[in-house]
Order: structure tokens, then sequence, then C-alpha cells
């Protein structure tokens, strides 16, 4: 009877703890909001807005720390009038979360207004995303990056890929409708990899055309149609280094918006000592070589700018601390020292 009673009581104060559970109803608000137009509607003469001009976020810069202002609805209403638009242009915002007091977040592209003056009337200034995500409080990047995400994807979705009608968004902008075919489109991510290789000693960087100088980091690419993540990373390696990866293992993931909205999954793969000489693919890399453990610790002191050196060439620097290349590159330092 005693154990009956001890399974009925452990159930009963779990589900009591899911029910009032913050982040539970915090999801919960939120698909609410995704799910009704009315309410979500309603949540927007309350919630927070974080503003954009053509897909690049508000700053303001208060001494060295830059800052993601969250206006309220009155403080948009105010910047509405000034350019005489009417309250509707809020019904163009996409909903990105709450808080855990349930204030509602959402995003709001400003780009047919003029960026000066609202600049000029708010003290601050639209900041690329790539510059922002690494300026801004930590808690702030994924906001920022899922933000952009969304309102880019409505921007490119606007008319039906089978009727080429208009398409509508709903309320909370987590779906568009085609109404002449009823076809709902939902915002879609595409999967990539990211991949420290490692021989045992060493850990395998390169570079691409397109980085700063300087900068190497992780082999990265997208998977294709019908592969899973382990033959995705074999194929990348292959491809790029030229190296036959003989086991791995995930690290993390991370929302990335660029090129477009994209998940990176991060693994760590090794190499048989014996077999790697690099044979690199110079169509995609522009460099790739081994580092040795004394080589990354370095690099991972160096901030971009002071990696110039008097000759004009530039010492080994590595992605910033909010990026998931920088995270498998300090697992494999706390690997090689442990």
């Amino acid at each position: 009877m005693a154990a009956i009673y001890h399974a009925v009581y452990r159930r009963a104060s779990s589900l009591f703890c899911r029910l009032h559970s913050t982040y539970v109803r915090k999801m919960r608000y939120l698909n609410e909001l995704k799910e009704d137009d009315s309410l979500c509607r309603q949540a927007q003469t309350s919630g927070a807005f974080y503003l954009f001009h053509n897909l690049s976020p508000f700053l303001q810069q208060v001494g060295e720390k830059y800052l993601v202002p969250q206006l309220s609805a009155a403080e948009m209403k105010r910047i509405l009038e000034k350019f005489k638009e009417t309250e509707q242009w809020i019904e163009k915002s996409v909903l990105i979360g709450c808080s855990d007091e349930h204030v509602p977040r959402f995003a709001l592209d400003l780009g047919a207004l003029e960026k000066s003056v609202i600049e000029s009337e708010l003290k601050g200034s639209f900041t690329d995303l790539r510059k922002a995500l690494f300026v801004v409080d930590g808690k702030d990047s994924p906001l920022l990056a899922s933000a952009q995400s969304l309102l880019r994807w409505h921007d490119s979705h606007q008319y039906c890929s089978k009727t080429g009608q208009p398409t509508q968004k709903n309320i909370a902008g987590s779906k568009r409708v085609c109404h002449a075919s009823g076809i709902i489109y939902y915002p879609q991510m595409s999967p990539a990899v990211i991949t420290l290789v490692s021989d045992g000693s060493r850990c395998l960087l390169a570079r691409q055309p397109s980085f700063p100088q300087g900068m190497y980091s992780s082999l990265s690419g997208f998977c294709d149609l019908g592969e899973n993540v382990e033959e995705t990373v074999r194929r990348e390696v292959a491809e790029e280094v030229g190296l036959e990866v003989e086991s791995l293992w995930y690290s993390a993931s991370q929302h990335w918006p660029f090129p477009s909205s994209c998940l990176i999954i991060a693994c760590h793969a090794m190499v048989r000592a014996q077999q790697a000489e690099i044979s690199m693919n110079s169509l995609e890399l522009e460099e790739a070589r081994w580092f040795a453990l004394e080589e990354i610790v370095e690099g991972l002191k160096r901030e971009p700018g002071s990696s110039k050196q008097d000759d004009g060439s530039f010492l080994p620097w590595f992605p910033p601390k909010q990026t998931i290349a920088h995270q498998l590159i300090c697992e494999w330092v706390k690997d090689q020292t442990s």
C-alpha cells in the first residue's frame, strides 16, 4: 500500500511541477500566440519590439557596451506617427519569443522608412547583423539571429510557389498561407555540420577566401538530401581536405542566420595520424593546415586587430567566443590538457 501511495505521490508531484514550470507555461503561451490571431494581436499592444532596417538590427551604444533596446507599443506608435504611418504597421511584426513574465517580444523591420530619422529619434544605429552578433550581450545574440532569419523568410516567401498568388502571414508570423491553393508554408532551416578534425595530437583548421585575414576555423558544409549527420561529416572532410574520418562524436548545435537560416550541428572527428596528409580542395578553401596545441592556445588569446605583423602578414586567430567553432576548439584544448 505504501508503495502505491508513493508512486501516486511522485506522479502528482511531477505533474504539479510541470504545470507550474516557468518554461512550460512560457512555451504554451507562445504556442497560443502562434495559433490564435486575435490573442496575438492583443499581445502586440503590451509587447516589446526589436527594430530592424533592411534586416539590420537597431543598437544603442552606452559607453563601451552595445545594447539592444526593446520598444514598447506606445513608443512604436509614436515613431510611426512621426512618419504619418498607422498602427497597422505593427501587424507586420513577427513573434520571436517572450520573457518569463510573459511579455511577448516582436521584431519589426522598418526598411521602408527613412533610416537616419529613426536613428536620430532613438539615439542609436542600425548595425549589420554580422557585427551586431559579436558586440551585444550573449543572451541577445540568438534572439537577433532568429529575428532576422524569420524576417528574411517572410520577405522571400510572399508568393505561393505553386500558384504564384500572394501568401498571407498570420499575426504571429509563424506561417504563411496561400488562400488560392490552401497551402501552408512554415519557416524552415537548412541543416549544416561544422567539424573539428584531429589526428590525436593536432587539430585541423582552414580558411575560406571570404574569411577575415588571419582567421582559421573548423570545416563546415551543408547536408545533402538523404544524408545523416555522420555521412555529411565524412563527405565534407573527404571533399575539402582529402582525409578519411575514422570516428566522430556530437558536441552541440547552434542556429546561424548566414547565408540563410541554418542549424549548425557541431562534431569532433578523428583521422589516423599515419594518414593525415592534407589534400586541399582549392575550389572551396584558401588554406588548410594542422595546428599543434601550443599554436591553438596562443591563437585563442589573439584579437583580430592584434594579429597583423610588421611585415603585413597575419598570425592565426580563431572565431569569437559566441560561435560554435570557438566552442569546438576550446573543447579540443580541454581534452588535450586534461
